[in-house]
Parts: structure tokens; sequence; C-alpha cells
């Protein structure tokens, strides 16, 4: 106990720092998965047949692999053809190799909810906005984005909580976040050499940042059910 405890000040800060790198991959793919997402949610609503067969089969290759093997296809695979790695090289190659996954994997799953929301909207009801006399345009903004979004908060909540624990699936490429951090000080990285306890010690942090996306979630759709 007492060794835990003068070790407890080094794998602390080590994990922070991993977990300021967990947080930095969270927001960067939410900021670029939700507006993707909606981008792939009308492609493949398109009545262009071309672009909806190819949205779609994008999507289905996404959604039907693991994010892993997508992780390593996409880090390592340009180096193999290209025989130069276009990431470059260091952690922040890595990062945004590890972005480009993420926001990717996750642009095709929120489409499928967007899609959802946007084709649960009852059709009278556009119909309705076009004998006002009211443009497609505001149509959407003023009656389908609206309803569509008290539709898909429940189940993006439930993709953004997911991408929370997702993120530990970064290390596979060696992105320094934070069980990559806790791993370390099994081999000894850190100066520390064999202790297994930092990894469990992370689940602290998933737990607590879980806890906080949770109740700000649950805030939003509570305010949400204020104008239904």
């Amino acid at each position: 106990m007492e060794l835990i405890l003068e070790q407890m000040p080094i794998v602390i800060r080590a994990l922070n720092v991993g977990f300021i790198q967990t947080l930095k991959l969270f927001f960067v793919t939410l900021i670029g998965a939700f507006p993707l997402g909606l981008v792939i949610a009308f492609g493949s609503m398109s009545r262009f047949k071309p672009l909806s067969l190819l949205t779609k089969i994008i999507v289905w290759i996404i959604r039907g692999t693991p994010l892993m093997i997508q992780l390593l296809i996409i880090y390592y695979f340009p180096g193999l053809v290209l025989h130069n790695p276009i990431w470059g090289g260091g952690e922040g190659g890595r990062f945004l190799a590890a972005s480009v996954s993420f926001i990717l994997n996750y642009a095709c799953y929120f489409s499928e909810i967007y899609r959802g929301g946007i084709q649960g909207v009852p059709v009278g009801q556009e119909e309705a906005g076009l004998v006002l006399g009211m443009t497609r345009s505001q149509i959407f903004f003023k009656i389908t984005l609206l309803q569509m979004i008290k539709r898909i908060v429940p189940p993006i909540s439930n993709e953004i909580i997911t991408l929370v624990k997702d993120t530990s699936l970064a290390r596979i490429i060696a992105l320094q976040e934070i069980i990559w951090a806790g791993q370390a000080f099994m081999k000894g990285s850190q100066g520390i050499s064999g202790a297994i306890w930092p990894l469990f010690f992370t689940a602290v942090y998933y737990l607590i940042w879980n806890g906080i996306l949770t109740m700000l979630l649950g805030r939003l759709e509570k305010k949400l059910d204020y104008f239904r």
C-alpha cells in the first residue's frame, strides 16, 4: 500500500496527460462526425441513384467492420501502398489518423440516425408547408429539423456514450490516450515496472466522464420535452 501511495503522483500525472488526449479525440470526433453524418444522410436519401447507392455501400462497409480494423487500415495501408506514411511521424500523425477513422466511423452511424429522424417526420407536414407557400429549405429548417432533433437525441446520446469507451481503441496505433498511459506502467516506460493497478485505475476516469456526459445529455432530453 505504501508503494502505491508513493507511485500515485507519477501515475496521476501520466493518466491526466493520457486523459487530455482522450478528450481531444472525443471532441474532434463529435465536431467532425455531426456535420459529416448529415451530409452522408442526405446522400443516402438522394434521388440521384449512383450517389445514393455509393453512400449506402460506404455506410454498410463502415458499420459492418470493426473500428479497430478501420484504424489499422487508415493508419498503415496508405504507407504500404505509397511507401510513404501520409500521416507523418510522431504523436501528431497518429492522432490525425485516429481522428479521421473515428469521424468516418461515427459519421456513418449518425447518418442512419439522421435518416431515421428525417424520414420519421410525417410527409403531410411537408405538403402542408408547400401549400402555405414555404420553400423546401424553409420546410426543412422550420418543420423537419426541429422534429428530427427530438427524435434523434436519445439514439445520438447512446452513440456519444459509446464513443467515450471506443476512444480506448486508438491505442492499437500507439496513440497515447489514457489506456495506453495505464499500460505503460506495466512495461516500465514511465519509470515504474510491473504495476498493473494504474491500468485498472483508468476506469475511474471513464466512470466520471461517463457520468458527466449522462447528466448533461439527460438534461438536454428534458429540455426538448418542453417543446413537445
